[in-house]
């Protein structure tokens, strides 16, 4: 299966989970997250704010920013992705209908965080992660200032036997399911 093909099958199977399934899932996904050691070490994480085929962050994202955790949420510009510091009174609808932080947020310098929680079409159990075909996730990751831990998560079934790889790909530490 090529990338293409396999990026429209998993968001057909995304988008076929019932809303309950869905968040029950993402529960369960970004409560491991939340247990992960890196991420009880991280000072800042990281976090992507979900569309309707991915992962829900918004009760993560909410839940993690209470208790006083430092996030940072990306922002599309042209064709680099930044991080900001996560404030919700910031955010607004930003490239590809995504939730993002408006002008008046902080950036965060890639080398200030400690780990990042990354989405994915698809991943293995290895790491190895194809994207939406973008390339945002791989040309920032790959940065010489990023040390962060990655973490990829995604739904069960995204969870498959081997992916086409590129040499641009960007491997993650570790992968995380419902």
């Amino acid at each position: 299966m090529t990338k293409k093909e396999l990026r429209a099958a998993m968001r057909r199977r995304n988008l076929g989970m019932d809303a309950a399934e869905r968040a029950e899932a993402s529960r369960r996904i970004f409560g491991r997250a939340g247990r992960l050691e890196a991420f009880g070490a991280a000072r800042t994480v990281g976090v992507f704010c979900s569309l309707a085929d991915e992962p829900d962050t918004s009760e993560a994202l909410a839940r993690w920013s209470a208790t006083g955790r430092r996030l940072a949420v990306p922002r599309v510009e042209g064709d680099v992705m930044r991080f900001y510091e996560y404030d919700p009174r910031t955010m607004r609808p930003g490239a590809f209908g995504i939730a993002e932080p408006g002008p008046e947020a902080r950036l965060c310098e890639p080398r200030e965080l400690d780990l990042v929680i990354v989405p994915g079409t698809a991943f293995t159990a290895a790491g190895a992660r194809c994207g939406r075909g973008r390339g945002y996730y791989d040309k920032y990751l790959a940065r010489p200032d990023v040390h962060a831990v990655k973490v990829g998560v995604c739904f069960a079934h995204q969870l498959v036997g081997e992916l086409p790889a590129e040499p641009h790909d960007v491997a993650m530490d570790c992968v995380i399911t419902d």
